[in-house]
Order: structure tokens, then C-alpha cells, then sequence
């Protein structure tokens, strides 16, 4: 793990204390808002309870650096060790990932309390990592934050889904949401058939299904300047293409039929047939469907079926890489955490990161050689290769610092609570 960790937080004992605090603070500040009750209630059983969240995420410390690294480690609670297991079946017995809404014990306060232990207990390790000549130490640390900011942008878009579910449409940010100008003109950047290099390189963290960086060989292609708009979806709605079977992949159109789905995640027809009168809840709560901006909260099924009705496809994930790596990302798009997708206001290629996740026609697969780590952590990404897709780029709601061209999500097909988009491809 060490090649893979900046040489500052090796090095820094200071900057590693102050980095661990950041990202542990941040996910206490994401409760700013929220009731008790908001972080106890689980919305279905993709989504776990936000209380879920910050308890999981402080077990990932005790178990794996805590339980390992500690002089006379005793956990913090012995019943912790399963109720807040994910999916490690290494480290022995998971609680029902559907009936995390059920727990109502421990309180949000005891959970607080549970971080505030852990995080005492993770500094005298925190000052070891100068010397930590193996540098196993220090990777464990960094993958325990980067976990936790990966767990920062559920709590946000679960307690989205949440809050969508209450007839009230509660606001989890009070702050107004600012519309967005008209987004700039749609066009083709054209990239020349050849062999590309994919995958993680250079110094800085990475997961280990973004390794081993190969060869793969790219056809001449065209990508999209910037990602499909609200405005550029709802003429797709319009022209009936939720009930148009030959756009669909079969198992999509089984899927929508089946869901009897006519519009994207959130949106609300307030007056028929009347554009201006869309409405979309957001993390602001119901706004007018701002027309300029990312469409998000898409499935696979649905951005494939767009793309198909707009006589283009999906990218595969190598030549969305490909074009990243040969774009200049423009300025705030690693800013992110507006909480709601803007609109592409620059010229040439735009929103790869901080608008929307983005759906390739990739299935989630290893790269050519690669091999997981040894011993629990290796359940964190190689299991999950099988029945779904990569998506790649970052969300409005990914922690800043959290987005590379080398990042590989992973969603099924139906998946549609995460902001993911669509950025168009043809061949």
C-alpha cells in the first residue's frame, strides 16, 4: 500500500492527525438538521439509516486498525462488532443489511459516543505512521478515510430517498437553490482509434479494482461535451419513451414495465403536460425541474434507453478514461458538494466530476491481472465484480479530493438513488 499514499501523509504526523480529523468531523457535520428519528429511519434496503453510517464507519477503525495495531485492545462494545459489519465475511456474523432501520439501539448519542472513543484511541496510532516502515499501518488508515468518504455521499443521497417518502417533502439544506443559466450547446469531442492506458498510476491513494493500469485497445470515438440536462430528458419523457419497448434493453423494459415507471426519480408532474411545471425534490426539498441542469438519479436501463432514442450509447469505461485523462477539468468541478447537480456553463469537455456519477456500458469486471488484497480487506471490492456496471466521473455530493479519472463505481442496472447520469458516446 505505501507507493500508493502521498509521501506527506507518511512523513507529516500533523498532517495525518489533521486529515483524519477533517474526515471525521465532516461526517458528524452532515447531521446538521436532522432529528434522531431522520437518522434512525432506513427507506428501503439499498439505503442504511444515517446513524447506520457513522457507526459503520467508526467500526471500520476499531476492527480492522484498532483491533490489530491497540496495546490490550478491548472493543467498545462487543455487540458492535456484528451489528455493524457490512458485508465482511471474514470478520464473522452481519446484521440484516434490510432491518438497519430497526435498530434503535444504540441511540444516535451512544453512536456519537462510540466515535469519540475510537477516535481517541486512533491517535497514539496516528503518531506511529513515520514509522511504519511497511507502510501497512499507514494504508489502512487511508482507506479508512477514503471508506468513510465514500459512506459521507450515502448518508447523503440515502436520507434523500428518505425524505422523498414523507408526503411533508422535508428539506434536509434550508439554504434556497439557485438556478442554473442555460447550459452551453452539446458537442462531439472525436478521440482516434488506438491502444490507451487505463487504470491508476502515479502517487496518491487508489482502490485496488483500479489496478493493475494496462493496455486496451479503443476504436475511433466521439464523447459528449458535457452530460444530458433535465430539459434534453424530459423531451425523451415527452415523446413517450418510457412506453416505447424497442428502446429498451429487454430486461429494462421488464424493469420499467414492471415498476410502471413513466419519469426519472423525483420528478413530480405537478400539472400535465406542462414543462414549467415539473417539479423535482432535492436535498432543498421540491423545486421547479431546473431544465439547465445534469439529469441525475437515472438507471442504467434508463440512460441506455436515452442514449438509444438519441441515436448515440454509452461510453465503455476505457474511453471515458481515456478522454479524462486528456481533459483539463475546469475550475470547482473537484469542489463539489453542492448538493444538487449544476449546469455545464463551460466551454469544451465539462462536468466529469461534481455533477453526476456516469454510467458506462462497461460490466464491473477485474482488469487483466488483477488480484485483491490478502485477508478481510480484499472483500472491500472483488466480490462485487459480477452483475453490475462501472460508472465513472464523481457526484455533486462526493467529498472533495474523491474523484480521479481512474475510479471505478459500480451500480446494478435498477440502481437510481445515486446521482448518476448520462454522457453520451458514439462510435
Amino acid at each position: 500500500m505505501k507507493d500508493q499514499l502521498d509521501q506527506a501523509f507518511l512523513s507529516d504526523p500533523s498532517s495525518v492527525h489533521g486529515r483524519y480529523q477533517s474526515v471525521r468531523e465532516r461526517s458528524v457535520a452532515l447531521l446538521q438538521g436532522l432529528s434522531a428519528e431522520d437518522c434512525c429511519a432506513q427507506s428501503m434496503p439499498d439505503a442504511s439509516p444515517v446513524k447506520w453510517h457513522l457507526a459503520h464507519t467508526t467500526w471500520f477503525f476499531e476492527t480492522f486498525l484498532l483491533e490489530r495495531f491497540e496495546p490490550g485492545f478491548r472493543p467498545h462494545h462487543p455487540a458492535f462488532r456484528v451489528l455493524f459489519n457490512s458485508y465482511y465475511n471474514a470478520i464473522g456474523d452481519k446484521y440484516a443489511r434490510p432491518q438497519r432501520g430497526l435498530l434503535t439501539r444504540p441511540s444516535l448519542d451512544e453512536v456519537l459516543a462510540y466515535r469519540r472513543n475510537v477516535d481517541r484511541r486512533m491517535t497514539p496510532l496516528l503518531a506511529r505512521l513515520p514509522h511504519d516502515a511497511s507502510g501497512e499501518l499507514a494504508g489502512l488508515v487511508e482507506l479508512g478515510l477514503q471508506h468513510e468518504q465514500q459512506h459521507q455521499e450515502l448518508m447523503l443521497t440515502d436520507v434523500k430517498h428518505l425524505l422523498s417518502t414523507n408526503p411533508l417533502k422535508p428539506a434536509y439544506a434550508d439554504a434556497p437553490l439557485a438556478a442554473n443559466a442555460a447550459a452551453t450547446a452539446l458537442d462531439w469531442r472525436v478521440f482516434e482509434a488506438g491502444v490507451v492506458e487505463i487504470g491508476h498510476h502515479g502517487a496518491g491513494f487508489c482502490f485496488d479494482n483500479e489496478t493493475p493500469r494496462h493496455r486496451q485497445f479503443v476504436e475511433r470515438f466521439a464523447l459528449a461535451s458535457r452530460l444530458v440536462t433535465n430539459g434534453e430528458f424530459l423531451a425523451f419523457v415527452e415523446a413517450g419513451g418510457y412506453g416505447n419497448a424497442a428502446l429498451w434493453l429487454s430486461e429494462g423494459w421488464e424493469w420499467v414495465s414492471a415498476q410502471r415507471l413513466h419519469h426519472p426519480l423525483y420528478w413530480q408532474p405537478a400539472d400535465e403536460g406542462a414543462a414549467s411545471h415539473w417539479q423535482e425534490f432535492t436535498l432543498h426539498g421540491s423545486q421547479p425541474l431546473d431544465l439547465n441542469a445534469a439529469a441525475t438519479h437515472l438507471s442504467l436501463f434508463e440512460a441506455d434507453a436515452y442514449a438509444r432514442w438519441a441515436g448515440a450509447r454509452l461510453p465503455t469505461e476505457a474511453e471515458w478514461e481515456h478522454a479524462a485523462a486528456h481533459a483539463q477539468p475546469q475550475i470547482g468541478e473537484h469542489a463539489n458538494e453542492y448538493l444538487h447537480p449544476r449546469g455545464a456553463h463551460y466551454t469544451g469537455m465539462t462536468q466529469l466530476f461534481g455533477a453526476g456519477w456516469q454510467w458506462t456500458a462497461s460490466s464491473y469486471a477485474p482488469y487483466p491481472g488483477y488480484a485483491p488484497q490478502e485477508g478481510a480487506v480484499g472483500e472491500y471490492n472483488g466480490k462485487f465484480m459480477v452483475n453490475q456496471y462501472v460508472l465513472r466521473g464523481s457526484s455533486c455530493v462526493t467529498p472533495a479530493g474523491h474523484a480521479r479519472a481512474s475510479y471505478r463505481n459500480f451500480f446494478p442496472a435498477t440502481a437510481r438513488w445515486q446521482f448518476t447520469g448520462i454522457r453520451l458516446a458514439k462510435s
